[in-house]
């Protein structure tokens, strides 16, 4: 029997809110090492999971955190794995975007350690808000939320360029990260209350603000970069 995942799902986000990031308007002044690990890391546990056939099941159940019955390796692996080619791509592409300008700002082992700390908190947030869950938890977005929470403190002020469906017209517009962030981070909240199925919205939650706190504890943002 097939399991039923309770996973970060960026596509039902995006019919949530109705917009989706193209792009930023901040460039990088270093190479993004850790960011394209991370998206090579995720890619490839997602191929091996194209790979597993019927053994799929079990693989998710062995590594993805079940609220239930959480462990730390849980809180590590299940952050790994995805659902779907839509869960994999929406996230991979939402750190590709705003990864690259937080880990030029952190170094890359803060960078790093930043992501971890975010996915972990991310799942343990999300376990106590269904402490007697069973339905395994999977995904990277708890991690990138974190991400998220970062940069809106390092770059308030920088355009993200979004894409906005009205009917079967797609129309684009650039508005500021503080207000795409934080309408995105409202959402969560919003739909974590009335306890929407499908999306884990509480690790996207506790992910963001621990990534906001993470940030906030290393310094001000330069005024320069964040324009």
């Amino acid at each position: 029997m097939c399991l039923v995942v309770s996973f970060v799902l960026d596509l039902d986000i995006i019919r949530q809110n109705h917009v989706f990031p193209l792009r930023d308007n901040v460039p990088s002044k270093s190479f993004p090492l850790v960011t394209l690990v991370l998206i090579g890391a995720n890619a490839a546990v997602f191929w091996h999971e194209l790979t597993l056939g019927r053994r799929l099941d079990g693989f998710i159940g062995a590594h993805a955190l079940i609220p239930a019955r959480p462990s730390w390796e849980d809180l590590v692996t299940s952050m790994f794995l995805h659902g779907g080619w839509m869960h994999v791509l929406g996230n991979l592409w939402t750190l590709w975007i705003f990864g690259d300008n937080v880990e030029d700002r952190l170094g890359k082992f803060r960078f790093l350690a930043l992501y971890l700390l975010c996915g972990v908190v991310a799942g343990a947030v999300q376990a106590a808000a269904a402490p007697a869950s069973v339905i395994p938890v999977i995904g990277a977005s708890g991690a990138i939320a974190g991400v998220l929470g970062a940069y809106l403190w390092f770059f308030p002020k920088a355009k993200v360029t979004t894409v906005v469906p009205v009917f079967i017209f797609l129309h684009y517009a650039e508005v500021p990260a503080f207000l795409y962030l934080g309408v995105w981070f409202v959402t969560q909240v919003y739909s974590g209350t009335l306890s929407l199925g499908g999306v884990a919205w509480w690790a996207h939650v506790g992910g963001f603000l621990m990534g906001l706190f993470w940030a906030w504890r290393l310094g001000a943002p330069k005024r320069r970069n964040s324009k």
